[in-house]
């Protein structure tokens, strides 16, 4: 066991570590919140479930633009200093939302909170990408989802006993750990930001001269952000919709949501590893397709379950489709893209998937609102299933490495 560990922590470059370390250290104070927006925004603001709905749309809305600005800005000016930025930008931001109380600041709020918090993303997967060969991508993005969830087992089950008492402590510790990830990035990082081809050498054209457009003349690319923002229309439910359907119409409270979230993390860190050399072994889109199916029974089966065991193991098979796609199709998106354009494409990717966070929850809420709760979980199911064919399509396509020269 202990030369197991030794040979997986050798394996990776020593930055990767610190990264890691400061994710779980940001995922804890994130997910202190986040299961628990919506209840504040509802029962405490007193805001409808459609109205709660718009502010995310929102806040994905503003987060498509940062997502296009902050692909290209890691690829230009650096992974770390866009992390950085967006770190410390987005913790004032949450500190700011905890004692607003009036619709419009609260909106004003959502607004920036979607714009500053995605730059961080495809910065970050870029940087993995920098520092992980092919081969071992899926295994590093399969890291980077434990560290995360090794917070969410924690930081859930807190989180929902802190918010019957204080949503205040529960903003502001949020925003303390985000500034303890900003110091981390600050002091314990350097860039890994790849040499851009340059004109005359027969190579590719600058990066500054390219701009988005070999990303949005990669079909295949484009295709799986067609298929993945669908499917994260699916999965966003069980962040949004989910938790208000518990407590409303099964009495369910915060705090026993907050233990099915805390079962999801718990899962992730000890099974994910296992799940990875499984996936491992069939090809990118065939596993992604997989997963989208997992994501599709487990979200749709809501609308057929009425204890709390049943909504348990819906949970269970929605993490098992995390863990399935969410490593997986980084790393197919890391395989596509040239090393001189991983912050677009991951920024691509990520935009594909604030979009389906952003339509999910409005979405949801006008399908709750309007035909009733119980009729909009069929409705994701039938979505989730053209998503799982999307990627089978890929299939079809054959897994293409778009980038097939030395790094």
């Amino acid at each position: 066991m202990i030369e197991r560990i030794r040979r997986t922590y050798t394996a990776f470059d020593p930055q990767l570590w610190v990264l890691l370390a400061g994710t779980l250290i940001n995922a804890i104070g994130f997910s202190l919140i986040f299961p628990f927006l919506t209840i504040y925004l509802t029962e405490r603001l007193g805001l409808s479930l459609t109205t709660v709905g718009g502010l995310i749309t929102l806040n994905a809305a503003a987060g498509t633009v940062a997502q296009a600005i902050g692909g290209s800005l890691a690829d230009q000016l650096g992974r770390k200093v866009m992390m950085a930025t967006s770190m410390l930008a987005s913790s004032l931001v949450i500190a700011g939302m905890g004692f607003a109380r009036a619709l419009p600041i609260v909106l004003g709020l959502v607004l920036v909170h979607g714009f500053v918090d995605p730059l961080f993303q495809p910065a970050s997967q870029a940087m993995i990408a920098d520092l992980v060969e092919p081969a071992r991508r899926a295994d590093a993005y399969g890291l980077l989802r434990v560290a995360n969830n090794l917070g969410v087992v924690l930081g859930p089950s807190i989180g929902g006993f802190i918010a019957a008492r204080s949503y205040l402590a529960l903003f502001l510790a949020a925003a303390v750990s985000g500034v303890i990830f900003f110091v981390i990035l600050v002091a314990f990082t350097r860039e890994t930001k790849p040499e851009a081809p340059t004109a005359g050498t027969g190579a590719d054209p600058p990066v500054h001269e390219e701009g988005y457009r070999q990303v949005l003349q990669d079909r295949t690319f484009l295709a799986f952000c067609l298929a993945a923002g669908l499917i994260v229309v699916v999965y966003s439910q069980m962040w949004t919709v989910f938790p208000v359907y518990l407590k409303r119409y099964f009495g369910i409270p915060e705090n026993r949501y907050g233990l099915l979230m805390a079962m999801n993390a718990t899962l992730v860190v000890t099974t994910q590893f296992a799940v990875t050399r499984v996936t491992n072994r069939f090809s990118r889109p065939k596993a992604m397709a997989f997963g989208a199916l997992l994501y599709t029974l487990g979200v749709g089966a809501v609308g057929w379950s009425h204890t709390y065991l049943q909504f348990a193991l819906n949970v269970v098979v929605v993490t098992l489709g995390e863990m399935v796609f969410i490593p997986t199709s980084a790393a197919y998106v890391a395989d596509l893209a040239p090393p001189h354009l991983r912050g677009r494409y991951m920024g691509m990717r990520a935009l594909a998937s604030g979009a389906g966070f952003g339509i999910g929850p409005l979405l949801g809420g006008l399908l709750s609102d309007r035909l009733g709760a119980m009729r909009a979980w069929p409705m994701m199911l039938g979505l989730g299933l053209i998503a799982v064919v999307g990627f089978l399509g890929l299939e079809r396509i054959g897994h293409r490495v778009a980038w097939d020269r030395s790094e």
